[in-house]
This record gives C-alpha cells, sequence and structure tokens, in this order.
C-alpha cells in the first residue's frame, strides 16, 4: 500500500528523466494519482476531482502574480531598464582584474530585474567572456562569476518564476519569502563578491582595461547568430546596452525593489514596475502604448504557457498526495532522525539537492520536492499560526535555493549544461568543462554551505528576519523536549 501511494512520485520522476516537459510529467502524475487515490482511498471522481481544484484554487493569487511577472519582465527588456543596469555597472570599465567581479555584480542585479538567470546569463557572457579575452582576466573565474550571479535574481527575484512557484506551493506571500532571505542573500553576495576580487589580485593578471563597447565590438559574427537563435531578447538587450539608453530607465527597478521591502503587495510592486518602466520609457522613447499592449500580451501569454499551467498541475498533483498521506513514509523516516525542529528544516534542504541531482531541474525538484517539505512540516510541527508560517517560509527559501544553486554542482543538471552550451558558442576560443562552472563559482557554494548551516546551528538568528523559530517555541510531535544549545 505505500509504495502504490508513493507511486505518482516514482511517475513524475520517469517521466521527467525521460526528458518529458515538466508540465506534462506532471499532468501524468496527477491523472494517475486521481486514479490511484480513487483505488486506495475509495473515493468517486468527482470527491477527488474536487481536492485537486480546491488546491489549484488556494493558490488563485499566484496565477496573476505569474502573468504580472513575466509581463513586466517583458517591459522591463524593452523599455532599456536592463540595458541602463548593464551601461551604469560598466562606466568605469573593465580590467583583468575586475571584468569578473563586475560582471558578478552586473549579472546579480539584471536577474532580479528580469527574473531568468538564462536570459540574464545569455545577455552577459558575451560581453564579460570577450572582455576577459581582450584584457587577460581569468576564463574560469569570470565564467563562474557570471553563472553565479545570473542564479542570484533566479532565488530572490521578486518575477523569478521559482521565487513565485516555490512560494504559491508553501502558501506564503512572495514580498514576506524575498524579505526573509533578503538580509541572508545579500550578504552571501557581498561574501562572494569580495572572494572573486581577492582571487583576481591573487592570480596576479595584466593591468589592462576596456569598455563595455568595445567588447561589444568584439563578439563575432557566430556568436549573434548562437544567441539570435537560442536567446532574441539577450540580442536586443545588447544592442541597446552599445547603442545607449538613458540610465534613468534603472529607476523602475529601484522602486519594485523599494515597494517590496516596504511590504506592499506583490502585485502593486508589479504594477507600480511596469507603470514606471512605461512613463520612463515614454520619455526615453523606447516604447509607446501599442508596444505596451504587445508587451503585455506577449507576457501574459507565455506566462500561461509555461509557468501558470506548470503550477495548475504542480498544485493539483500536490493536493491529491496530501489526500492520500502518501508522504507519511519519508516522513516518518526524516522525523526518525531528527531531534527537533532545526534538524527537520535541515533535512529538509538535504532533500531539495538529493531531488535537484535525481531530476536535473530545478523546477522539476521544486513541484516535486516541495509539496512532500510543506506536508511533512505542517503535520510534524507544533507551532503557533505566525511561526508556522516562518517555517513555510524557510521550506520556500530552501525549495529555491537548492534548485538554484545547488544546480551548479550536478554536471549533467541542465543549468549547467545550459550555461556551457552558450559559453561554447559565443567563446569558442577555449574548451569549457564542468570544473569551470563549479570551481570559482562562490556564490553557490557560500549559498549552499551557509543555509544549511545556518538552519542546522540555529546561527540563522544572527541574521535579521532570516531566523526561524526554535524549542520550546515550536516542537515536533511525538518527540520529548530536547534541551538545545542556543
Amino acid at each position: 500500500m505505500i509504495f502504490i501511494k508513493f507511486s505518482p512520485i516514482i511517475v513524475m520522476v520517469t517521466a521527467l528523466l525521460s526528458g518529458i516537459d515538466v508540465k506534462v510529467a506532471a499532468s501524468y502524475a496527477t491523472i494517475y494519482g486521481i486514479i490511484i487515490a480513487m483505488l486506495v482511498e475509495k473515493r468517486k471522481f468527482k470527491d477527488v476531482t474536487k481536492v485537486v481544484y480546491d488546491g489549484a484554487g488556494s493558490v488563485m493569487e499566484v496565477y496573476f502574480i505569474l502573468m504580472f511577472s513575466y509581463a513586466m519582465a517583458e517591459v522591463f527588456m524593452a523599455t532599456g531598464v536592463g540595458a541602463s543596469i548593464i551601461r551604469i555597472s560598466l562606466q568605469l570599465g573593465l580590467s583583468s582584474k575586475t571584468v569578473a567581479l563586475v560582471g558578478f555584480l552586473v549579472t546579480c542585479v539584471l536577474s532580479v530585474a528580469t527574473g531568468t538567470s538564462w536570459g540574464t546569463f545569455a545577455a552577459c557572457a558575451p560581453i564579460f567572456l570577450w572582455a576577459n579575452h581582450i584584457v587577460g582576466g581569468s576564463v574560469a573565474l569570470t565564467l563562474a562569476s557570471i553563472v553565479g550571479g545570473s542564479c542570484f535574481g533566479d532565488n530572490i527575484g521578486l518575477i523569478s518564476d521559482t521565487t513565485i512557484v516555490s512560494s504559491g506551493i508553501q502558501e506564503v506571500g512572495i514580498v514576506d519569502r524575498i524579505r526573509h532571505q533578503g538580509v541572508w542573500s545579500v550578504l552571501c553576495l557581498i561574501l562572494a563578491a569580495i572572494l572573486i576580487y581577492v582571487t583576481a589580485v591573487g592570480m596576479q593578471l595584466p593591468d589592462n582595461t576596456i569598455s563595455a563597447a568595445e567588447a561589444i565590438n568584439q563578439i563575432p559574427e557566430e556568436a549573434w547568430l548562437t544567441l539570435e537563435a537560442e536567446r532574441p531578447s539577450a540580442v536586443a538587450l545588447l544592442n541597446q546596452v552599445k547603442d545607449g539608453v538613458p540610465l534613468y530607465m534603472a529607476i523602475p527597478l529601484v522602486i519594485v525593489l523599494v515597494a517590496a521591502f516596504k511590504g506592499l503587495p506583490t502585485i502593486v510592486c508589479l504594477l507600480i514596475g511596469m507603470i514606471g518602466a512605461f512613463i520612463l520609457g515614454s520619455v526615453a522613447k523606447t516604447i509607446d502604448f501599442m508596444t505596451l499592449s504587445d508587451l503585455l500580451y506577449t507576457g501574459f501569454s507565455d506566462a500561461g504557457n509555461n509557468s501558470v499551467s506548470m503550477m495548475l498541475w504542480a498544485v493539483g498533483f500536490g493536493a491529491v498526495m496530501g489526500m492520500m498521506n502518501a508522504f507519511e513514509p519519508l516522513s516518518r523516516f526524516i522525523m526518525k532522525i531528527s531531534r527537533n525542529v532545526k534538524q527537520l528544516m535541515f533535512y529538509n534542504g538535504i532533500l531539495c539537492i538529493f531531488g535537484n541531482v535525481a531530476l536535473a531541474d530545478e523546477m522539476a525538484q521544486i513541484v516535486t520536492i516541495g509539496p512532500m517539505l510543506k506536508s511533512m512540516t505542517d503535520e510534524n510541527v507544533e507551532a503557533s499560526e505566525e511561526d508556522m508560517y516562518k517555517l513555510r517560509l524557510r521550506n520556500a527559501t530552501l525549495s529555491d535555493a537548492m534548485g538554484v544553486y545547488s544546480a551548479q554542482f550536478v554536471p549533467w543538471h541542465c543549468y549547467v549544461v545550459y550555461f556551457l552550451s552558450i559559453a561554447s558558442s559565443i567563446y569558442p576560443l577555449h574548451t569549457f568543462t564542468f570544473g569551470d562552472i563549479i570551481k570559482y563559482n562562490y556564490m553557490s557554494i557560500i549559498a549552499v554551505v551557509s543555509i544549511l548551516l545556518l538552519t542546522l546551528t540555529g546561527a540563522d538568528k544572527f541574521i535579521p528576519l532570516f531566523g526561524v523559530p526554535r524549542e520550546p517555541q515550536v516542537k515536533l510531535k511525538g518527540k520529548k523536549e530536547i534541551a538545545v544549545s542556543e
């Protein structure tokens, strides 16, 4: 019976490993799960599907957030918000000692603005890899730095699909999620930036400099063709950087970040960003009303074709599995080895890593493992509503962070495959390997190691807004109260 209840997970994993898209894999697993639930729970079809519909309806706000997020990303790219960020960052020029650091910082900010690690990497890799070539910097350090920076916004960006979906599965607010992990994420960024610069200085590289325009001019025609095929939006952004956009086009991103950290609702933050970009873009003559309408159409359509449909199936799948208590055996095992809530949350993070290694896709890990984390925490922890919400915030952060950052440790992960393929295409002078991705990827290493250790030791309490409740404030059900050092 245990195997039968857990078998929808096996269906999902098998489909994903066969190369089937996560949306279709989730639909297969959900439909199969409905059949299993009818047999095991002896429930009628309409009763089981009602559970699915109720689950999907419980996160209705997330679907609208996803649509507006995709739309804002389109508007930001088209109006020049992304290009202005790059131009501001490159005002001082690049040297062999700073090219990796500047590349890291630019990709961090741009990934927050656009919500996509892949798009950010495609737009920035040509600039910084060729700039690195001209000034005589370290290819491995520069590549790893822009990979780590590109993933930064994927983990904390207001419009990142992984941020939105992981938060939706745990039923927490996206702005609350960002506030919860914001200080920790920035501290990881600062430490990674310091290590990148120290590493570059320690390599005793030559003191050559170059401007961004010179770097773009050095990109060969073959690289432009590759980008046009893989990421057309990256080509448009590079042309904006080359031709120039007003620096004030970066203001909409600042407004959105301020609104988010002020605690305004996510939808309001997104609307403010789009309106600000439209107004300033109109002044800069990078957009008009009809173009805005086309961008909204594209954003809404892309969201529906991708994240919204995937989220519907993922939440439905989680509802069916919850109805059958399918995660109970796994929950019992983790409860057996967990002595307190901190250890439970730590093992939740480890489970996310295992899921990422097995599925080789961060979104597949989020939609597969995410419902398990929520179920295990909700069913096994005694806590007030406020404290339980904080634990769900940590689960959402773990699910997303491990999905995005631990991907860099897995040679066969779709992230690594994508980054290596783009890098090899646009900079054929170097034979890129997995080692180039991870050797100096300080951002990913620091993020994965720190969140696990901070969670396990309780040291997260020293980071503002990042601490999670501990015993005796919360406790595991059925466990005797265990004294833990604070």
